[in-house]
């Protein structure tokens, strides 16, 4: 059974400077006032046994137990408690079973978290709460005895009561370890699903590795055969190309010979060249007056064609004249032929004419009484047109009125039918 020595706190709430509390075998008992600290021990018991609720520590966050400072004192960055337990009777867990006296601190500095240390060891939180646990003690065991936890225990449910009584026989520590073995089981259950889901993942994986495999196996194959075929067909380029260059140089050999021919039939030619380029001058002169001759020769040509085009056009004139002159005369013997029937018409009508007007005079004097009585008519009817003509002027006014009278009363009907 582990047994509690003494309590050292540092910088934890109120306790800024180092304190020391000894737990003396029987009842120790801590008296004084109210804010004195009382309730500050207890808290400090259940932190290094390994409370993780800063709720439980009267506190917003875990930080807040760290000595905040007063208006003659600045703030503290760490807060330590240490525990010392005996362990003369080798009760601990073996991993801490090696000494007769055990030292449990925890550690917390600001922005940092806490650390645990057994006998200046670091280890896990889980572990210290399994070393109190084992000693049927710890941050959340009854056997903390605070305000209203006697009435607590007294009307706690049955399973409650057994956790109790589990605590009492010493096997919280095993249901803990229990506890964590079944959360480890579950875990590595998880672990199975997702390393079967894996492994069907790595089967299909694998499934189009192969698949790659044969088409990489193939493709190896296949690039194989197509170097062998690039190489065969680059080895008969190669024999080609000899067989081309040797031809070539047979055809370079027989053009160097027919160059050689050529050059010396230019050198010939090139004397030939020079001993005609000195007769040359003359044959240019001759040639000179040759185009000279010539060129008189097309002007005078050039002359007489125009001269000949002329006379042509002349001789057209000419006949086209003629033709005009004919074709007048006979209309001119045509016109005469005319004019004399004419003639000899006019007689005969001249003498018509004068018998008429021994006529013409009587006619004059009926016409004239028949314009008399034909303007007397005209007048009277002019007369009643013009009566007509205003009345019917007014007759068209009164329909133009009405028309508008009506349109007005059409207009005004919409209206009214409109606020109808």
């Amino acid at each position: 059974m582990l047994r509690f020595n003494k309590l050292r706190l540092a910088g934890f709430k109120s306790f800024v400077e180092p304190t020391s509390l000894h737990v003396e075998r029987g009842l120790t008992g801590v008296v004084g006032p109210n804010g004195c600290g009382k309730s500050n021990l207890v808290e400090a018991l259940r932190w290094v046994m390994g409370e993780s609720s800063a709720k439980q520590m009267r506190g917003g966050e875990m930080e807040d137990v760290i000595f905040n400072g007063t208006d003659s004192r600045p703030p503290r960055n760490v807060a330590e408690i240490l525990l010392s337990l005996d362990n003369s009777e080798r009760n601990a867990p073996a991993q801490f079973n090696d000494q007769d006296e055990l030292d449990v601190s925890r550690r917390i500095e600001r922005s940092k978290g806490s650390t645990y240390r057994v006998n200046g060891k670091e280890v896990r939180a889980r572990d210290v709460q399994l070393l109190f646990a084992d000693a049927a003690s710890g941050a959340r065991s009854t056997a903390m005895v605070s305000q209203g936890r006697i009435g607590a225990v007294i009307s706690a449910k049955p399973t409650e009561r057994r956790a109790i009584l589990e605590e009492a026989a010493g096997i919280t520590g095993l249901h803990s370890r229990r506890h964590e073995a079944e959360l480890r089981l579950r875990g590595a259950d998880t672990n199975l699903e997702r390393l079967d889901d894996v492994l069907v993942t790595l089967e299909v994986q694998m499934k189009s590795l192969k698949k790659q495999s044969r088409q990489a196996s193939r493709y190896r194959n296949l690039n194989d055969h197509v170097r062998r075929a690039e190489a065969a067909l680059y080895h008969l380029r190669w024999i080609a190309a000899e067989a081309a260059m040797e031809s070539s140089s047979q055809g370079l050999q027989a053009a160097h010979k027919q160059v050689a021919e050529l050059t010396g039939r230019t050198s010939a030619a090139a004397a030939a060249q020079a001993e005609s380029a000195s007769g040359l001058p003359e044959l240019r002169r001759a040639e000179a007056e040759a185009a000279a001759q010539l060129q008189r020769l097309v002007l005078a040509r050039e002359s007489l064609d125009q001269e000949e085009q002329r006379i042509g056009a002349t001789r057209q004139d000419c006949q086209t004249r003629l033709g005009q002159v004919a074709a007048d005369t006979g209309r001119e013997e045509a016109l005469a032929a005319d004019a004399q029937t004419a003639g000899q018409a006019l007689a005969a009508e001249r003498g018509g004419i004068e018998a008429d007007q021994q006529s013409e005079a009587a006619a004059e004097e009926r016409a004239a009484a028949k314009l008399a009585a034909a303007t007397g008519e005209a007048n009277a009817a002019d007369a009643r047109l013009i009566e007509l003509t205003e009345r019917v002027a007014g007759d068209e006014a009164r329909r133009e009125a009405l028309s508008r009278t009506g349109q007005a009363l059409e207009e005004r009907k919409r209206r009214l039918a409109t606020r109808a």
